[in-house]
C-alpha cells in the first residue's frame, strides 16, 4: 500500500454518507462528517468519529463550500475526501483544489472530470475511440445570436431527421433539453433550451441529437486504477424514470443477451481507456429497440444505484475506491467478476405521488425499514429525523436480491409493503405499483414507461386510522412532532403524555 489513509472526510450527507461511513469504519479508518444547521442531529453525523459544522442550510451555503470544506479537511488532518454523489462529486475545480492541498480526492483525475462534464467534448472523444454515439451535430455556436445561427442549425436538423433532441453541452438531469418533433418547433426549442442551460449551468451552448424512440437507459459500472487496469462490473437497467430521474434500477438488464452484454461491456472499457479513467465511474448508453446502443455520457463518480451491482457481484465498490485511491491495483480482474442472481433498487422519496410527486416535509415519527434475507436498506434517516426543504427528498434506497428476476420482484413488492413511515408521505406504494405492472413484470420497459402507463397510488396519509397514529405515538414513548399530524386527546390531554406504563411489542 503506497499511500495508506487514516482519516477520510465525507463531503456529503444523507444515505450516501452513511453508506460510505460503514465501509470506512469496517476498514478501520476514521470518518469525518460535515453537517449543516438542518443536519446537526442527522444519522451520518452521529455515526462519524468527528463532525464539523457548515453554517447555513442551503447547498450553496454548506455542502458546496469548497474552501470551507478544504479548510476543515486540513484542520482535521484528513488524508482524503470522498465526495459521494451530487454536490462536489463531479466538480473538477474541487478535485484540483484537493490535489493542490495534498489531500486525495477519491475519484477520477480533475482533467477527466472536466472533459466528461462537457457533453460535446465527451462525445467527440468517444467517437474517436470507436464507441458508438448517437447521430447528431455539434458546433461552437453563440446561442445569444440565435437568429444568425438558425439557418445552420435548421440545415443540421434536416440532415439528422426528426424527431430530435436539443441538448445542453454542460447539461444533466434533463435541464436544457427539448424534444423537437418537426422543423417548425425548432426555433422555440433552441431558444428555450439555451436559456435554461445558461440559467442552470452558466453555459448556453447546445447540440443536436437524433431522438431514439422508446429507448432503454443501460449503464455499465467501470473501474480503473493507476496500474493500467480497467474492468467493467456489468450493467444496470435504469429505464424507469420520472422527470429524467431514475427511481428503479436493476441488474442484470432483462434486455441484454450475453452477446450484447459483451459488446456493451467492451465499449464501456474502450470508453474508460480513451480517457485514462481511474477509480469508480459509469458509462451510460441508450439502447434502442433493435438492439443498437449509443454512448450517452460518463458519470465520473459513484452512482446512487451502485448497490445492485454490489449485490450481484459480491464486491464492495467503496472499499475498491479506497484501495485505488491509495495507489493499490484493482482488487478484482475481469475474468473473476460474475453476476449471480438478480437485484432491484427502489429509491424511497419523501413525496406524494398522488400530488405530482410533491416533496413532503416534517418529522419521521416512525421509520422502520424492512429486514430479511436478501434485503438491504441504505438509509440516511431514522425515527425522529427531520425532513427539510433544503435537500433532495430521498430518504433511503431499498435493495433486494434473489436467485432470479421473478423472485426479486416478489421480494421487492413484499419489502415495499412492509416499509412503514409515518410523519411524511413516501412513494413506497407507487414503487410497488410500478413493479406489479404487467409490462414491468415482463421486462418490456423504456425511459418513457411512466408517461406511457398511468400509474397512480390511491393510498395517502389520510387513509391511516387515528388509532394507528395513537399506537405509534405510545410505542415511541413520546409525541414530538405528532400533534401537527393528528390531534388526539384523552380528558383534554395527549395520550402520549400519559404513556409511562405502556410497552411496545
Amino acid at each position: 500500500m503506497s499511500n495508506p489513509f487514516k482519516k477520510v472526510l465525507i463531503a456529503n450527507r444523507g444515505e450516501i454518507a452513511v453508506r460510505i461511513t460503514k465501509t470506512l469504519q469496517e476498514m478501520g479508518l476514521q470518518v469525518i462528517a460535515l453537517y449543516s444547521d438542518a443536519d446537526k442531529n442527522a444519522l451520518h453525523v452521529r455515526m462519524a468519529d468527528e463532525a464539523y459544522h457548515l453554517p447555513g442550510n442551503t447547498a450553496a451555503e454548506t455542502y458546496l463550500q469548497q474552501g470551507l470544506i478544504l479548510d476543515i479537511a486540513k484542520q482535521a488532518n484528513a488524508d482524503a475526501i470522498h465526495p459521494g454523489y451530487g454536490f462536489l462529486s463531479e466538480n473538477a475545480a474541487f478535485a484540483k483544489a484537493c490535489k493542490q492541498a495534498g489531500i486525495m480526492f477519491i475519484g477520477p483525475k480533475p482533467e477527466v472530470i472536466e472533459s466528461m462534464g462537457d457533453k460535446i467534448v465527451a462525445k467527440a472523444i468517444m467517437e474517436k475511440a470507436g464507441v458508438p454515439v448517437v447521430p447528431g451535430w455539434s458546433g461552437d455556436l453563440d446561442m445569444s445570436k440565435l437568429a444568425g445561427e438558425l439557418k445552420t442549425l435548421s440545415k443540421a436538423a434536416d440532415a439528422i431527421g426528426y424527431p430530435l433532441l436539443v441538448k445542453a453541452a454542460a447539461g444533466g438531469g434533463g435541464k436544457g433539453m427539448r424534444l423537437v418533433h418537426k422543423a417548425s418547433e425548432l426555433p422555440d426549442a433552441l431558444e428555450s433550451a439555451a436559456r435554461e442551460a445558461q440559467n442552470a449551468f452558466g453555459d448556453n451552448r447546445i447540440f443536436l441529437e437524433k431522438y431514439i424512440t422508446r429507448p432503454r437507459h443501460v449503464e455499465f459500472q467501470i473501474f480503473g486504477d493507476d496500474h493500467g487496469n480497467v474492468v467493467h462490473l456489468f450493467e444496470r437497467e435504469c429505464s424507469i424514470q420520472r422527470r429524467h430521474q431514475k427511481i428503479i434500477e436493476e441488474t442484470p438488464s432483462p434486455a441484454l443477451t450475453p452477446e450484447l452484454r459483451d459488446a456493451m461491456g467492451q465499449a464501456a472499457i474502450n470508453a474508460a481507456k480513451a480517457i485514462h479513467y481511474t477509480n469508480a465511474g459509469t458509462v451510460e448508453f441508450i439502447l434502442s429497440e433493435d438492439g443498437s446502443f449509443y454512448f450517452l455520457e460518463v458519470n465520473t463518480r459513484l452512482q446512487v444505484e451502485h448497490p445492485v451491482t454490489e449485490m450481484v457481484t459480491r464486491q464492495d465498490l467503496v472499499q475498491a475506491q479506497i484501495a485505488v485511491a491509495q495507489g493499490e491495483p484493482l482488487p478484482f480482474k475481469q475474468d473473476n467478476l460474475t453476476q449471480t442472481g438478480h437485484a432491484i433498487e427502489c429509491r424511497i422519496y419523501a413525496e406524494d405521488a398522488s400530488r405530482n410527486f410533491m416533496p413532503s416535509i416534517g418529522q419521521l415519527v416512525h421509520y422502520l425499514p424492512p429486514d430479511g434475507p436478501g434485503i438491504r436498506v441504505d438509509s440516511g434517516v431514522d425515527s425522529g429525523a427531520e425532513v427539510s426543504i433544503h435537500y433532495d427528498p430521498m430518504l433511503s434506497k431499498l435493495i433486494v436480491w434473489a436467485e432470479d428476476r421473478k423472485k426479486a420482484m416478489a421480494k421487492a413488492e413484499w419489502a415495499l409493503n412492509h416499509f412503514p413511515v409515518l410523519g411524511v408521505m413516501t412513494n413506497t406504494c407507487f414503487l410497488r405499483d410500478v413493479i406489479k405492472h404487467p409490462q414491468f413484470q415482463s421486462g418490456v420497459i423504456h425511459t418513457h414507461f411512466l408517461e406511457e402507463h398511468s400509474i397512480t397510488s390511491e393510498h395517502t396519509m389520510e387513509d391511516i386510522p387515528d388509532v394507528v397514529w395513537a399506537a405509534v405515538a405510545l410505542a415511541l414513548g413520546n409525541g414530538h412532532g405528532l400533534e401537527s399530524e393528528r390531534t388526539l386527546t384523552h380528558n383534554g390531554e395527549s395520550p402520549w403524555l400519559l404513556a409511562n406504563g405502556w410497552r411496545a411489542y
